[in-house]
């Protein structure tokens, strides 16, 4: 078969090649005749119209793929390389270049590093390695993880160290605090008006008045308490109908009598009691609270190495943040213990409110006293609803080891908690109940586990105790966390009745949170020369009147209270003798002599049998001489030994007389300095 075409290309003929019968070279199978070649002005025109359609896209594509490139394209070809990928749905080499890569990280990052491998310290040691290095890419992806495997230790380092720095830094005593208590406990002891009777005799039914609005606050820390009490009383629609009653330890007793009756909130009442001044606070009433006090494993869980034996590796910086809280002395502190009792502290009371040292009231809290508690024991803020997940996302799966068979038996992890901080207490129908028999219950038992049923203080008896027994609140009354982290929305703050600073980041602190700081500095007392002598948060400006300074200026500040608190303890060195003999005129006195562990001597000085463990303490600490080092900053620092026993805090010289060793010429007692590595 042949296909002929003819030179016009109009008409194309087949024919066969096979000789035919007639004689012919072949017959024509078929011929087909072309029309002539021309357009139409019709297909022109559509022609046109698809063209101006397509051309716009194609240069939208061509400016995108130019501007996404490096270089400029200058050829046809060049566009077309960039142009052809994308057209036909390919990618292109960068992108092979990043799948290869992440290909690479998926399989070394189960490999180890290898010690042999040189890992850069910098990213600029890494450019230069580079380049003078031929490394592969496995190589180079290895020395990626290595940097990056060191940069998290670090950082992981660094986060846990800030950690152990800030709990150390919440569990000591400024100096201009503990300045404050010194110079204050000295007015006590030289001054008639600061030992007077608080509250005046012709006031003393009102204490057990239940028409009058009680309040109840637990503290050893003088500025705290009278920052409580002074907003309280500011912030009364009825502040003649207001009685605090302010409980503290011995040794704070006489500094915190001072400070009240120097500084009276008429017409509130403010009462001051020692917990010494309490007959139902014996050791036959509160067993187990001594034997956590003295129990050695209790005493090294809250003073000793916070890290040793922890496996940090497996520990996240949030957990372990939560750990160090649970740690604080304060939850072995009788003080913090109180108001498991406060139904037989106070016998004639039906109805108080109980507060943390660290809150400030910002509302009228009369309205509280109207709260009908349906039968109820405490009203409790409930801390598993709110805004604040930190805060306000605690359940008891929060507080308890519900892996313990005892816990995991008698609780249930999704029940809400709630907080203490701000409570009103139903005292008429406390007493109908076995709450405080049960606290003591499960105190018992978690010290029978090694602390393994809980870890975290006081709270977590007392959700066990109050079962039951708690009537939630209006969250508006009680806000929560502001010593916890820094992100407190400021509104919430402003509307809160009462807010509390739970948590390390306390007010009066260095590590407190500037801008939640000035709602509870506007309530320090400014005017005050004791608190302006001993500098307490000069740094700080009240409320309105806030400056920022500079690291030289702050750095001023800190020595300006540093030489007027050295100047403070000389003037106590030389008064510390007239003022105690002033004291004991009318009473029995010993000479004590306080021998240091290199030999040198304290005193000898006279002190009457009335005085406290605590009270020598503070006077070694006031008289330490200043050339020696490692000088103890608290009492607890100290240990006073004499004839083989170490003296009780709590017991004063006359109650230790039999314990003490007589020598011609008085007592000799050894002191023995705790230090803090």
């Amino acid at each position: 078969m042949q296909l002929h075409f003819s030179p016009s290309m109009r008409s194309i003929t087949i024919s066969s090649n096979n000789s035919g019968g007639n004689g012919n070279g072949g017959g024509d199978l078929m011929k087909i005749k072309v029309a002539a070649r021309h357009v139409s002005y019709r297909t022109l025109f559509h022609s046109i119209l698809i063209l101006a359609f397509l051309l716009p896209f194609a240069f939208i594509l061509t400016a995108l793929v130019t501007l996404e490139g490096v270089n400029k394209c200058s050829s046809i070809d060049c566009l077309g390389r960039r142009l052809g990928p994308k057209l036909l749905g390919r990618s292109n080499d960068s992108g092979r270049m990043v799948k290869d890569f992440v290909k690479i990280l998926n399989q070394v990052n189960s490999e180890k590093v290898p010690d042999t491998l040189k890992i850069p310290e910098s990213y600029n040691q890494l450019l230069s390695e580079m380049k003078n290095n031929k490394y592969s890419t496995k190589d180079f992806a290895l020395i990626l993880k290595g940097m990056m495997e060191r940069s998290e230790r670090d950082i992981r380092q660094s986060k846990f160290a800030e950690l152990m720095n800030k709990h150390f830094a919440a569990s000591a005593i400024p100096k201009s605090i503990h300045c404050l208590s010194l110079r204050l406990t000295d007015e006590y002891s030289s001054n008639a008006h600061a030992r007077r009777q608080l509250p005046a005799p012709e006031l003393l039914p009102l204490l057990s008045d239940n028409s009058y609005h009680h309040f109840v606050l637990s503290t050893d820390n003088i500025l705290a308490a009278a920052v409580v009490v002074t907003s309280a009383v500011q912030n009364s629609a009825n502040p003649e109908k207001i009685v605090f009653h302010v409980i503290t330890d011995k040794k704070t007793y006489a500094g915190m009598h001072s400070w009240f009756s120097l500084h009276p909130l008429p017409p509130a009442i403010v009462e001051v009691k020692g917990v010494h001044q309490f007959d139902w606070l014996t050791r036959e009433n509160v067993p187990v609270l001594e034997a956590v006090e003295n129990h050695y494993g209790i005493r090294n869980y809250y003073h000793g190495n916070h890290i040793a034996g922890a496996n940090l590796s497996d520990t996240t910086p949030r957990t372990f943040a939560s750990k160090l809280q649970a740690r604080s002395p304060k939850y072995i502190s009788l003080l913090n213990h109180l108001r498991i009792y406060l139904p037989e502290l106070f016998p004639n009371l039906d109805k108080v409110v109980f507060l943390d040292d660290d809150i400030v009231i910002q509302r009228d809290l009369s309205p509280l006293w109207e709260i009908d508690l349906n039968g109820k024991v405490n009203g409790a803020v409930e801390t598993c609803k709110g805004e604040d997940e930190w805060v306000m996302s605690k359940r008891l799966r929060n507080y308890f080891n519900f892996s313990h068979p005892l816990i995991a038996k008698n609780l249930n992890p999704d029940d809400c908690a709630w907080a203490y901080g701000m409570n009103i207490f139903d005292m008429h129908q406390w007493r109908k109940t076995n709450i405080r028999d049960t606290y003591h219950s499960w105190l018992k038992e978690n010290l029978k586990s090694n602390l393994t049923l809980w870890k975290l203080g006081t709270l977590p008896p007392a959700l066990i105790a109050f079962k039951g027994h708690v009537h939630p609140i209006d969250p508006s009354w009680h806000m929560l966390g502001l010593g916890y982290q820094n992100k407190t929305n400021i509104e919430n703050v402003k509307k809160a009745a009462v807010i509390h600073y739970n948590g390390q980041s306390k007010p009066w602190l260095e590590i407190g949170f500037e801008h939640l700081r000035p709602f509870w500095t506007k309530y320090v007392n400014y005017s005050s020369d004791f608190i302006r002598n001993c500098h307490i948060l000069e740094y700080v400006s009240p409320v309105g009147n806030k400056k920022a300074i500079g690291i030289k200026e702050f750095e001023y500040l800190i020595d300006q209270i540093q030489k007027s608190f050295e100047l403070a303890v000389k003037e106590k060195r030389r008064e510390h003798q007239d003022q105690f003999e002033e004291i004991s005129a009318a009473q029995d006195q010993l000479e004590i002599k306080f021998r240091l562990t290199d030999g040198s001597d304290i005193g000898p000085r006279n002190f009457p049998m009335a005085t406290s463990i605590a009270t020598l303490k503070e006077n070694i600490i006031a008289e330490w001489p200043t050339e020696k080092e490692d000088w103890p900053h608290t009492v607890k620092d100290i240990k006073l030994i004499s004839a083989g026993r170490v003296l009780e805090n709590s017991r004063s010289v006359g109650e230790c007389r039999s314990q003490l060793y007589d020598i011609p010429g008085g007592v000799t007692m050894h002191v023995v300095v705790q230090t803090h590595g």
